[in-house]
């Protein structure tokens, strides 16, 4: 199966643009094949599309040694050019391994033809009548069939907004299908997100899959709405300047790259952000949210409730992945049932406490640090596709027992102190005691989460690098289990799980 686009009148600035837009697709293992006569423009391209990745250095036309390797900032380019192959050099050349490493980028494309790969992205390049400009075909085989025609309508999509003329710059992606670049002009810079609707997993419990159970975003629809309530209520997230709910696509405010936890990095002391942060959770606890949430020219939203069912399927991610991963074994039915037997009387009551907003993942890789701003503005929010209507004490435990960060008991402490005494300036009718019996009953609830998806991401997906956050996850569950409203589960947690000190390796 193959998917074509065509375009006319190419100028080199064009050209760039282009570029910069297959640039954001690109993943190793891809093959670009550039065909066209002498002069059409594909070292030219090539070049573009080597220094839009983040390439330094001059990049030639690799004639004469047959193939270059270029290392930029994302992607290894070995760069091809058969003009003078001689058919007994191909399987000299090394292209399996090429390709195993990066993008290969093929001119002459039609001197190796049995090497080409059935997925792969044809470029074909052609002078036009007037020498400047150029006639390009893009043709997608197999696998990028499918992601030239999302690569065209992204392209659509940004000519009609005010960053038409924009190079991209690719930011990253994250666990999902999401990635981002900066579009950047002379003299401002916005943030494209690009989010195809997520499909359906295998379905877990009543026909449904987990996104479902859980109340995941499954489309940018959530994000638009609640960035919109939560600008209006004085928060910073990203103002969204164009967007495109059915295709995913949206150009949303550039709010930097002071990520909380490079700001820790740099050494900025962590409660100099997360006072602030703090600060902004109070704000947000003065006005809960409406049923539904407006987007201009669309529908409403309504946004979901964390309710107890999603509260225990989260839950269960721990007896299903991480306690099988510590035993080297499926947990018995019996341990399963004493397990949820545990939880559900502790969460269907939570459930119910101190409703508000769950923003869900409101810790240090999600906010933003903006000094130019003042007051809780200075705190940038993003990531809340995924917001709920529960309890309010979830995102204070999200910020202060982070998993990617190691937040002192004492901070914690005093932190959580802080929230505490400014709630019960706000409403009299605020319990400090229920609050922290609450929080510490969501923090087990998350943190047995997280070890579940850590553990499935290692054995699952082979992402071992999260296995790195097991010891500190783990260590705020303890703190967690030591409020006395978790005596029981804290009796279970100890005596299926070893201490945080001394975790075995995860049997994979």
């Amino acid at each position: 199966m193959t998917s074509s686009w065509s375009l006319d009148d190419v100028d080199l600035v064009r050209l760039d643009r282009l570029a910069s837009r297959i640039a954001l697709a690109l993943k190793t293992g891809d093959v670009i094949a550039l065909s066209g006569p002498l002069g059409a423009g594909k070292t030219t391209f090539a070049r573009a599309l080597v220094t839009r990745l983040g390439g330094e250095g001059e990049v030639p036309s690799p004639t004469f040694a047959l193939m270059q390797r270029y290392e930029t900032k994302r992607l290894t380019i070995p760069h091809c050019d058969f003009y003078r192959l001689e058919p007994s050099e191909l399987d000299q050349l090394g292209l399996d391994d090429a390709l195993a490493e990066g993008v290969v980028l093929i001119e002459w494309p039609e001197r190796a033809l049995s090497w080409l790969p059935p997925d792969r992205l044809d470029i074909a390049m052609d002078e036009t009548a007037t020498p400047d400009l150029r006639r390009i075909v893009l043709t997608g085989h197999g696998a990028w069939e499918a992601r030239l025609e999302r690569l065209q309508a992204l392209s659509a999509f940004l000519d009609k907004t005010p960053y038409a003329e924009a190079p991209a710059r690719y930011l990253l992606g994250d666990a999902s299908t999401r990635s981002y670049a900066r579009l950047v002009l002379p003299h401002r810079t916005a943030i494209l997100m690009n989010a195809p609707r997520q499909p359906d997993g295998p379905p877990i419990r009543d026909g449904k899959p987990y996104s479902a159970l859980v109340h995941l975003a499954e489309d940018v629809k959530p994000f638009v709405a609640v960035a919109g309530a939560l600008r209006e209520r004085g928060l910073s997230a990203p103002a969204i300047y164009a967007f495109d709910l059915d295709q995913g696509f949206l150009v949303l405010e550039d709010l930097g790259d002071r990520v909380f936890g490079s700001e820790v990095a740099r050494g900025r002391p962590l409660a100099k952000l997360y006072g602030p942060a703090v600060d902004a959770l109070v704000a947000l606890a003065r006005k809960g949210p409406p049923e539904l949430l407006p987007i201009e020219g669309h529908a409403p939203y309504r946004l979901p409730s964390y309710d107890a069912d999603a509260l225990l399927t989260e839950v269960s991610l721990l007896i299903d992945w991480f306690w099988p991963a510590l035993h080297g074994r499926p947990a018995p039915e019996a341990l399963r049932d004493e397990y949820f037997g545990l939880w559900q009387p502790l969460l269907a009551e939570a459930a119910k406490a101190d409703p508000g907003w769950v923003l869900r993942d409101y810790h240090s890789p999600n906010l933003m640090w903006l000094p130019q701003r003042e007051g809780i503005k200075r705190v940038g929010i993003l990531d809340f596709q995924d917001a709920l209507a529960g309890p309010l004490a979830y995102d204070l435990v999200s910020l202060l027992q982070d998993a990617r960060l190691d937040v002192p008991e004492a901070l914690e402490r005093d932190e959580l102190a802080r929230y505490c005494a400014a709630r019960n300036a706000q409403s009299p009718h605020f319990s400090s005691d229920q609050f922290v019996a609450l929080y510490a009953t969501l923090g087990a609830q998350r943190n047995s989460k997280i070890l579940g998806i850590f553990a499935r991401l290692a054995k699952r997906d082979g992402k071992r690098g999260y296995l790195a956050h097991i010891p500190r996850v783990a260590r705020y569950l303890e703190r967690d289990l030591a409020h006395p409203a978790l005596a029981g589960l804290r009796r279970f947690y100890m005596r299926e799980l070893p201490a945080a000190g001394d975790l075995p390796p995860l049997v994979l």
